[in-house]
């Protein structure tokens, strides 16, 4: 370790990692040099994402530099023109983004490739936007999302538009571990400008963004839109700007911000965790609302690729709406709104299982893919015809994209749908409310949930044995299909199996008489397991949602408690 240490010294550029690097090692910190030095941070089909810190196991900028030397040499050996096409960069706002954007471009220029990099910070899905904008060969956003402020990311986009998959990352992946143990070359920026290797993205491509969203069809609908008022937070994050310009295109007059996370601070002074997700992230957008009286409550999440929302109930409070809910209502407002043959909607396989039956209910395409947006685009790409456009995707990690302007999830465009939607509901005299009710009466109401469940230390891993004592009932339920991602088939309880076309992953489904679902994701390399739970209640004429909704958080309950048992015994 101590060689490797020695030559990090010698390589980093940086006098705040080295010092920081030199400290710990004058300090006998034996534990965390060991932590920083066992391994590199993994480049996978997200990128990067990690603590910024000195060592090869952290964000900083000798790790960007290898990265994106790595990158540049993987595209000019796989893409004939990549040169010429170019890459387009972004950052976010936090400290560290704006000097690993411009190590990257450094990076990317002296390998002769033209670079495309925004003046100032850039929302996530500006940047994806951007790649086909340009036509360029990649697109790399300097961003750790809704991650904490420690961390930050590099993200990758192909020349499609849409995140790398395989074999893109573990092809970079190859080249980064080349990388490591070359000189780096770094042209500098003013000079790669003059040589017509650096362009500058200024204010007229954010609006380039911004206009082509404006005349996106679906996002056309102008229904009475001084008719709702909503509160908005950018927590902290690059989207402010941009979503209050969007709004204001579409004719939203009654938007209110929340003024003290509105300007990006990559230290999230007013929020534990950054994650619309996390419990308080919402907090001053619901009291922004209260103070109004606002319809909604709205959060982008820092690089505004995911959307929030909480709406306003009858009561005057504001309940937050599920990933999944918000997909529904998107999924059937937009097909009942798309032109003829846009009709291509996909999600996850632990999303709900309700896209599908709206979509099935008009005579619309459906299409399912693993977690992951990356998997969401690229195969939407793939399933697209002529006849069947595609329309619209989610994750239920809060993550849409409406048409295919963006091919990856873009919270501001999904804010802007939303708003419309709400406003054509309440020229009808109706609420998100109502419209849910609607939806559930019409097809049962869908409840998810997931939990992660600790096992045994020492347990064999909990999917081989899942795998050799297939489960026939749980919580007293009968397993009527199983679906076994790692040998990609479904398998019926007659013994009955037939191929599943998904790419092979450590995934069991359990699909129950009932209609009720329940994923297992086992964890490689811990006891530890992921399940993510569905239950269905169907909805009589005499029914209240409350009741109804009662009845499945029961259910929910009891499959849960039950099947958590089942696996500790």
């Amino acid at each position: 370790m101590k060689t490797e240490i020695t030559r990090w010294l010698a390589r980093d550029p940086d006098p705040k990692t080295r010092e920081e690097l030199q400290h710990l090692i004058n300090s006998n910190s034996e534990q965390e040099l060991q932590e920083r030095f066992s391994g590199r941070l993994a480049f996978g089909t997200a990128g990067l994402r990690g603590i910024v810190g000195a060592g090869p196991n952290r964000m900083n900028r000798l790790v960007i530099q290898e990265t994106a030397m790595g990158l540049g040499k993987y595209l000019l050996a796989t893409e004939q023109d990549a040169a010429e096409r170019g890459v387009i960069i972004g950052f976010d706002g936090r400290p560290d983004s704006k000097r690993f954007a411009h190590e990257t471009a450094s990076a990317l220029a002296a390998q002769g490739i033209k670079v495309y990099m925004t003046t100032h910070e850039a929302p996530t899905p500006m940047v994806a936007f951007g790649v086909k904008h340009f036509e360029a060969a990649a697109g790399v956003v300097v961003t750790a999302s809704h991650n904490p402020p420690a961390y930050n990311g590099f993200k990758v986009y192909w020349g499609n538009g849409a995140q790398i998959i395989p074999p893109h990352d573990s092809g970079i992946a190859a080249q980064i571990d080349i990388a490591t143990k070359q000189d780096i070359e770094l042209l500098d920026l003013e000079e790669a400008k003059q040589q017509g290797l650096l362009f500058w993205l200024s204010e007229s491509f954010y609006n380039t963004y911004r206009q082509t969203m404006k005349n996106n069809k679906l996002l056309s609908n102008h229904t009475q839109p001084d008719g709702i008022s909503l509160a908005y937070t950018a927590m902290h994050g690059v989207g402010a700007n941009m979503a209050e310009g969007m709004l204001a295109d579409a004719g939203f007059t009654k938007v209110y911000s929340v003024a003290e996370q509105r300007d990006p601070d990559g230290s999230f002074p007013t929020v534990n965790f950054p994650n619309p997700e996390e419990p308080g992230a919402m907090d001053m957008v619901i009291a922004e609302a209260k103070k109004h009286n606002a319809t909604l409550a709205c959060a982008n999440d820092p690089d505004a690729d995911r959307f929030a929302v909480a709406v306003r109930t009858e009561q005057g409070e504001y309940q937050m709406l599920t990933g999944d809910q918000v997909g529904t209502l998107f999924g059937h407002y937009l097909l009942t709104h798309a032109e003829p043959g846009q009709n291509l909607v996909g999600a996850t396989i632990v999303s709900s299982s309700l896209l599908e039956k709206v979509a099935k209910s008009v005579d619309a395409n459906y299409y399912q893919t693993l977690t992951g947006f990356k998997w969401l685009t690229n195969v939407a790409m793939q399933q697209q015809t002529d006849e069947s456009r595609f329309l619209f995707a989610y994750e239920e990690a809060l993550g849409y994209t409406v048409g295919s302007e963006v091919w990856d999830k873009d919270g501001l465009s999904a804010l802007v749908a939303f708003a419309q939607l709400t406003a054509e509901l309440a020229a009808n005299g109706k609420t998100i409310w109502d419209q849910l009710e609607a939806i559930y009466r019409e097809h049962g109401l869908y409840l998810n949930a997931q939990k992660s469940i600790a096992l045994q230390p020492g347990s064999p891993p909990i999917g081989d044995l899942l795998r050799q004592n297939p489960p026939e009932t749980i919580a007293g339920r009968q397993v009527v299909v199983t679906d076994d991602l790692k040998i990609s088939q479904k398998i019926y309880a007659d013994g009955k199996a037939e191929a599943i076309d998904l790419p092979a992953s450590d995934v069991l489904i359990y699909h129950l008489d009932d209609d009720a679902r329940v994923v297992v994701r086992p964890s490689g390399t811990e006891p530890k397991l992921k399940c993510y739970y569905e239950v269905v209640e169907a909805m009589s004429h005499e029914d209240t949602l409350e009741h109804a909704q009662q009845r499945a958080e029961t259910a929910m309950e009891d499959l849960i408690n039950r099947h958590q048992s089942s696996l500790a015994g």
